[in-house]
């Protein structure tokens, strides 16, 4: 393999970070920040809403079953823009492409608050889902291409920040908006789209993107290129360890939500109320996976991406089978909550060691397709183990997705580290 076209030269202190590379920074942190917000909104309201748009009550089973397959619809948009715009940004540039997602996820949050069916609301979290799905794989190869190699694991706890600062932006906004419609929460969604105009404006495409486009002779690599040669080593295990860890993940961020509602205490109170309990849950374990980030930064800085990853996703998954094992009111919740945020670190990790295992002009494409494979294997997760809570048996379904964690695990045993391998060279 040849030398990478895109690293970056070493900046052993913060001060010697160039001021190209601190916009580059920002405009990915600021990115994720407002996909964790757009991403969340819905969690936050999701049956109150649904049951308001299928017009019954929220104990309704059908209630369940419509939210469930909403998430799942946006979970497959969210693959879908991940390797769209993985695409994208491999062949127009990460900047643009970068642009492109938050216009994309900001206009139909917004829209959402037009739904009158059921079926409105699964269309429009369809299509925001293209724009998250896709800032994913584009700020994070933004950032891979600008920012020292000694830096990335610090960086990556940074980056991840950014999405939990966002469902903490949710939660405030679920709290402020308790008493409002459901739906008035999404136009807080609208907001992202002012990023953009800076983002255009500040942050260049990066020097190492146009050094491999203008060094590339004869067609761009595609997705087949991918499952040939080299890259099929890395692409295959990227490939399970995303599908089996984000089913369970997202399996827990969403049922979470319905099972904390059905907790006895928090079950009995008015809607406004429940609401409150549910936003004080994401919460705990946004605060929780704040500090996650940087312990997994810790853990990859001393022990290396591989090592720390399958520590802190079997961490995850033990926590899960444990706490969802039995019944538990909400004192005893409440850390067990934190403690499963802490764990979630784990795709902090992800941002940083994904896209530098794949070729420059097959970066975007590679992190996407591969990342958002496995929200297509979790959309269908979320859907299978929302099949639980038609007894209202959310416990259920959090207990068996815990254990999807264990061989994601085991997958991890077969990356390469990107430290000691030249993933950036061309295909």
């Amino acid at each position: 393999m040849n030398s990478s076209p895109m690293a970056a030269a070493p900046a052993p202190r913060l001060r010697d970070i160039t001021p190209q590379q601190w916009r580059s920074g920002w405009a990915a942190w600021l990115g994720w920040m407002f996909d964790g917000l757009d991403m969340h909104l819905y969690t936050l309201v999701a049956t109150p809403f649904v049951a308001e748009l299928l017009r019954t009550a929220v104990a309704d089973p059908v209630v369940g079953s419509r939210g469930a397959i909403i998430q799942a619809a946006f979970l497959t948009g969210w693959a879908l823009g991940g390797a769209f715009f993985g695409r994208i940004g491999d062949l127009l540039g990460r900047s643009r492409a970068l642009s492109l997602t938050i216009l994309t996820y900001a206009a139909f949050t917004g829209l959402s608050f037009i739904a009158t069916e059921w079926w409105h609301l699964m269309i429009f979290r369809f299509l925001a889902a293209l724009g998250i799905g896709g800032e994913w794989a584009v700020g994070a190869s933004l950032l891979a291409e600008t920012w020292p190699r000694s830096w990335r694991p610090w960086l990556a706890a940074v980056l991840q920040t950014g999405v939990n600062c966002g469902v903490l932006l949710a939660c405030l906004a679920g709290v402020l908006l308790s008493n409002a419609p459901p739906r008035w929460i999404f136009l807080v969604g609208v907001l992202p789209a002012l990023l953009v105009l800076w983002i255009r404006r500040a942050v260049p495409e990066p020097e190492g993107w146009h050094a491999a486009r203008q060094a590339q002779s004869g067609p761009p690599p595609g997705i087949l290129d991918l499952f040939r040669g080299s890259v099929l080593r890395v692409t295959v295990p990227v490939l399970i360890l995303c599908g089996l860890s984000l089913t369970a993940h997202w399996t827990f961020l969403f049922w979470q939500q319905a099972n904390v509602r059905q907790l006895p205490e928090v079950a009995a109170l008015v809607p406004a109320a429940r609401t409150q309990f549910a936003t004080t849950a994401l919460f705990l374990v946004m605060a929780g996976s704040i500090c996650g980030n940087f312990f997994a930064g810790w853990l990859a800085r001393h022990w290396g991406y591989r090592r720390a990853i399958l520590c802190l996703l079997a961490g995850y998954g033990i926590t899960m089978v444990l706490t969802y094992a039995r019944p538990m009111n909400w004192s005893e919740l409440r850390p067990l909550l934190v403690l499963i945020g802490l764990w979630q670190g784990v795709f902090a990790l992800f941002t940083m060691c994904l896209p530098p295992l794949f070729p420059v002009l097959l970066r975007t494409t590679g992190a996407g397709f591969c990342y958002n494979f496995g929200r297509i294997v979790s959309a269908a997760g979320v859907v299978f183990f929302g099949i639980f809570t038609s007894v209202g048996d959310t416990r259920r379904a959090l207990f068996f997705a815990g254990f999807l964690f264990l061989p994601a695990a085991i997958a991890a045993l077969w990356l390469p580290e990107p430290e000691s391998e030249d993933a950036a060279a061309d295909v």
